[in-house]
């Protein structure tokens, strides 16, 4: 590729840079700003949560008891699985009632946010930056990234949702001077002297499974987003190269077989967060 090509267009650095900066509400004022939220986040999960939301109320609304057609064998298909988890890690049957729904719920949505990375990379930020540069913005500065579950602060907010999930259980099925007594008692003894390392090592406790429960699923989605974009460099790099005649065939390859792949991997991460979520509220309703 000459010298001249390159300078038309941005650099990989300068591409992979756009891509996975995200669309913000105002640029940070430091490290850590809590006023600046992610705006491409909010609107994916929002949208493909009520997405999720109607496919089951439909499946709902549709269920016969008669022959079911395929969309409804899917979903029962699924309901069964999930509730079969359910059954073997929360042994409460009232709390079910609420659990197996909600596990269902996140299996879905996570499902759905993880599925975002299989279109192509290019596709939703070129809309925006046209619907953006309608609008008299930069197109420079028109930035979108469309996979809520490779942003941290998503995953960590489901994580965060669940640890209060397990709070809820841990006081309704424990009392509050039960679970006091557990959080200062167990898992050490109740000897006086133990009640501070009982404590810190319980706070320390709820705090790695949050950070792990939201970074795994953050980790494995950050990763495949990062490889899709090497993939698209490839098969631009290729396209503006005429002795790499082959390369673009070599893109098509390596793109469709890493799509097939990340099918299993959007899904199996969807699977671990729901069944964690299950294995942690199970937890809580369990005494030490």
């Amino acid at each position: 590729m000459s010298v001249e090509s390159v300078a038309q267009g941005p650099t990989a650095g300068e591409y992979i840079g756009h891509h996975l900066t995200h669309l913000q509400n105002k640029q940070m004022s430091g490290v850590i700003d809590f006023s600046v939220y992610n705006i491409d986040s909010i609107f994916w999960s929002v949208f493909l949560g009520v997405l999720a939301c109607f496919f089951l109320w439909r499946a709902a609304k549709g269920a016969t008891a008669h022959a079911p057609g395929r969309f409804q064998a899917a979903v029962e298909i699924l309901v069964e699985m999930v509730d079969n988890q359910a059954k073997g890690i929360v042994h409460n049957a009232n709390s079910r009632k609420l659990v197996a729904p909600l596990a269902l719920t996140v299996f879905i949505w996570i499902f759905l946010l993880n599925a975002m990375d299989l279109f192509p990379v290019d596709l939703f930020p070129m809309i925006w930056e046209a619907v953006y540069g309608a609008m008299g913005g930069d197109t420079h500065h028109a930035y979108m990234r469309v996979v809520p579950s490779a942003d941290l602060s998503t995953t960590l907010g489901m994580s965060t949702s669940v640890l209060l999930v397990c709070v809820f259980y841990n006081i309704k099925i424990k009392g509050v001077g039960g679970w006091v007594h557990e959080l200062f008692c167990a898992p050490f003894g109740a000897h006086p002297l133990l009640w501070p390392v009982n404590f810190l090592m319980q706070m320390i406790e709820f705090a790695a499974k949050t950070v792990s429960h939201g970074m795994r699923l953050f980790g494995n989605m950050y990763a495949g987003e990062l490889v899709f974009m090497l993939i698209a460099l490839m098969g631009s790099y290729a396209a503006m190269s005429l002795p790499g005649v082959l390369l673009p065939i070599g893109h098509i390859i390596a793109g469709s077989i890493w799509a097939i792949f990340h099918i299993m991997i959007i899904t199996l991460q969807a699977f671990i967060f729901m069944m964690l979520t299950l294995v942690y509220i199970g937890q809580a309703h369990d005494a030490h």
